[in-house]
């Protein structure tokens, strides 16, 4: 990793206090974590502090699952807050509604773990290791719900240190150091990379890619990464735009800009608001580059689309939709899923009408749109403009969303509006083909 400079000083300072380590020798890993996160929270000097932060993330690292499972219980069952001393200090406000109650009310309510979180970030690349840290958390919380509360906690700091304000924006081209190309490949979740050769297409003149990065991180660690394809048309097939043959454009004479891909290379900031700055920060700065640009589109995969028809066609609820559902799932079933099978032409219409319907009126238990990435498109202001037909025909396309995919289109005059409209009245904004599918 590229080391910020502020690292360095704090690996000189954490070395001046390890000498204060030494009582927890000897003990077993569980314990001795235990010890070192309350030592942690009552150190005061600068460089001890330092040190124990280091050495509570190291002897982290060494603990294998069951351990890390014990850990992130001891934060929730002993590092929560003193109901008690909560509720003294909100009957002390009720009676005396001053600052100062008010600021002892606010400290008494929050966890203590807040404060070890804020203290282990102290530790040279401690950022990164409680990125780490809470991946790990990620895959406990499914089956131990109890421990939403920690990483309830772990979100609320994040938000803060990946404020839009601390990240720098990237451009991403062949010129860039080979290791960093390397995660590219690695990352991409959405359309696999599969060689070198379709990365350079990718980093083409006629495509663009650019990622956020967090100071803390240095230069190695990109948070997220988008593509972009320049076109002179709204895409409808990820195919033709991933095709190595396909003829390099001038970008200085396309009109559209096509977000085909966004990944998150963090696990452990899954939750955290980096793309839809990605996106409107990307946009600016094409629109500075190439003022030829006139439309921003995503061209976008729709998963859990077929889960939810198969899903939908075998439920016990009568409706036409259902029935619909189940003709189409038969049909699926049964269809050779290529361009030129009769059986799969057959079903566009009666699948795109169901897709549609899956966008705009599928909810979640808290009425909001069931598909993450309507969601994240909606909430972001753009609107959904078309379902396009064979937009995907690799297996994965077929498997998730039966080779369909969607324009989300960012058109700029109405993206506030758009976002207003989705996150206080719950409306989504749709073009005139979508309405049509709908009725």
């Amino acid at each position: 990793m590229n080391r910020p400079f502020v690292q360095n000083v704090l690996d000189s300072i954490a070395k001046a206090g390890f000498g204060l380590l030494d009582r927890h020798a000897g003990k077993s890993n569980d314990n001795k974590l235990v010890g070192l996160c309350e030592d942690l929270l009552s150190e005061k000097g600068e460089a001890s502090g330092i040190a124990l932060a280091w050495s509570v993330l190291e002897t982290y690292q060494s603990l294998d699952d069951g351990e890390k499972l014990a850990f992130f219980e001891f934060l929730e069952a002993q590092m929560s807050p003193d109901v008690d001393q909560v509720q003294l200090a909100l009957d002390a406000y009720k009676l005396d509604a001053t600052e100062d109650k008010l600021e002892a009310l606010i400290l008494a309510a929050e966890p203590k773990r807040q404060e070890l979180i804020r203290r282990m970030n102290m530790a040279p690349e401690g950022i990164y290791a409680l990125v780490s840290m809470r991946r790990d958390l990620l895959k406990l919380v499914k089956d131990n719900p109890h421990l939403k509360v920690v990483d309830n906690d772990f979100r609320a700091l994040f938000a803060s240190w990946f404020n839009r304000g601390f990240l720098n924006l990237k451009r991403i081209d062949w010129k860039t150091p080979a290791h960093i190309l390397e995660k590219l490949i690695a990352y991409e979740s959405v359309h696999a990379i599969t060689n070198w050769d379709d990365l350079r297409r990718r980093l083409a003149r006629d495509r663009r890619c650019y990622a956020f990065y967090h100071p803390a991180l240095g230069d190695d660690e990109p948070l997220i990464f988008v593509e972009i394809a320049l076109v002179n048309h709204l895409a409808e097939n990820i195919q033709s735009l991933l095709n190595l043959d396909e003829s390099i454009g001038d970008p200085t004479k396309a009109n559209t800009a096509i977000f085909y891909s966004i990944n998150n290379c963090q696990p452990g900031l899954k939750g955290i608001s980096l793309g839809n700055f990605l996106i409107k920060q990307v946009v600016a700065d094409l629109q500075t580059d190439l003022p030829n640009l006139k439309t921003f589109s995503t061209l976008s995969p729709i998963p859990g689309f077929v889960k939810w028809l198969k899903k939908t066609a075998y439920s016990d609820r009568d409706s036409p939709i259902r029935e619909l559902a189940m003709q189409v799932s038969e049909q699926l079933d049964t269809a050779d899923m290529h361009v030129d099978d009769q059986a799969f032409k057959q079903i566009e219409k009666p699948v795109k009408k169901l897709c549609a319907h899956y966008l705009v009126n599928e909810k979640s238990a808290d009425d909001i749109v069931l598909n993450p990435v309507a969601r994240f498109h909606l909430g972001n202001g753009a609107r959904l403009e078309r379902i396009n037909w064979i937009g995907d025909m690799s297996a994965k396309g077929i498997r998730q969303s039966a080779s369909l995919m969607v324009n989300y289109l960012y058109d700029l005059k109405h993206i506030e509006a758009n976002h207003e409209f989705f996150v206080k009245q719950n409306k989504i904004i749709t073009s005139s083909q979508v309405k049509n599918l709908l009725k």
